[in-house]
């Protein structure tokens, strides 16, 4: 069901990772995005703008968001534009945040923005680099509702490159409840729009798995085809996560992720942990795929089962008005 690069990825999972001799780089651009380099290449590339200075501008910037890079340096996720403008590589957020009595959408970035602030951490240490960054949600008034501590961590391994996730949010101002439905709202990825999507696949670890219906999975794993090359993602879910987790793992365009809900009360705050594994090629072996979980997640669970999916379609929306044009 996968095909293997076994000797190559074996060497993950020890403690020499394949890094350049001068290890992990940043370079920033000042007000607009943070590159983790290896060698001159970018590894991620963190985009942080905000130019609220016309339409098109804001659209381009209304949220941050990772883009990650293959071997070669090219990059493999999507920004604005394309098949649903608004998924932009690793991103977060809900299309149903409940707020004083108001709901708001920051999914499809509906009247407000998720702002970038300042950089809280930098850290680059040989084959490790971490950064913080400071994001504001806005509410329609351009008032923080939610105020996040977004953090990753990032190490090139032989067979590809490990991206933890951290999001804290935290409730400045009154309760919040983040909601929606998996297909439009969570921790997600997305892969550039160039994706061929006549052969994404997913694979699910359960046997007989229902793609719609089990919760809490610990990974999901997909290989989609771009420009003639695989490239294949392992997202992992921390158990520390909400319980009753969905995931969306089916869009032949690639999106796929975790859709926890979430209350968090006034003055306090969650924090929400994934890790990425992305690679070139086609995914390695299943069991190093559970160590690499078991590693990430503290835990001793044994190799599954798998249920590979051909990916499919959205479904057309109900035909609505040109101005409430419905998007994923």
């Amino acid at each position: 069901m996968t095909r293997h690069f076994g000797h190559v990825f074996a060497l993950v999972l020890t403690a020499a990772s394949a890094l350049a001799a001068d290890g992990l780089v940043f370079q920033d651009t000042t007000g607009k995005q943070l590159d983790v380099t290896v060698g001159g290449k970018p590894l991620v590339r963190y985009m942080y703008a905000y130019d609220p200075s016309s339409p098109t501008n804001l659209h381009t910037t209304y949220k941050p968001y990772l883009h990650v890079f293959d071997r070669a340096g090219k990059v493999i996720t999507k920004g604005p534009g394309g098949q649903f403008t608004h998924h932009r590589g690793i991103f977060i957020g809900w299309s149903k945040i409940s707020f004083n009595g108001k709901s708001f959408d920051r999914w499809h970035m509906k009247g407000g923005e998720q702002v970038h602030q300042k950089f809280l951490r930098q850290e680059a240490a040989g084959g490790t680099a971490t950064f913080t960054s400071l994001v504001h949600w806005n509410d329609d008034a351009k008032q923080e509702f939610i105020v996040e501590e977004r953090t990753f961590t990032v190490r090139q391994q032989a067979g590809g490159t490990l991206i933890d996730f951290s999001a804290k949010l935290t409730a400045p101002r009154g309760d919040v409840k983040l909601d929606g439905d998996p297909e439009h709202a969570g921790i997600q990825f997305r892969p550039a729009n160039e994706v061929d999507a006549k052969k994404t696949r997913y694979f699910y670890p359960k046997e007989n798995a229902d793609l719609k219906k089990d919760t809490d999975l610990p990974w999901i794993a997909e290989t989609f085809m771009l420009n003639g090359a695989a490239h294949s993602v392992v997202h992992m879910s921390h158990p520390g996560n909400p319980t009753g987790t969905k995931w969306s793992a089916y869009r032949d365009y690639g999106r796929f992720g975790a859709f926890p809900v979430k209350e968090i009360k006034q003055g306090s705050s969650f924090t929400f942990r994934y890790q990425f594994f992305v690679a070139d090629g086609e995914l390695p072996e299943v069991a190093a795929i559970q160590k690499l979980y078991n590693d990430y997640a503290g835990t001793q669970a044994p190799t599954p089962k798998l249920t590979v999916f051909a990916a499919s379609q959205p479904k057309p929306a109900p035909a609505k008005k040109p101005a409430d044009k419905k998007s994923n």
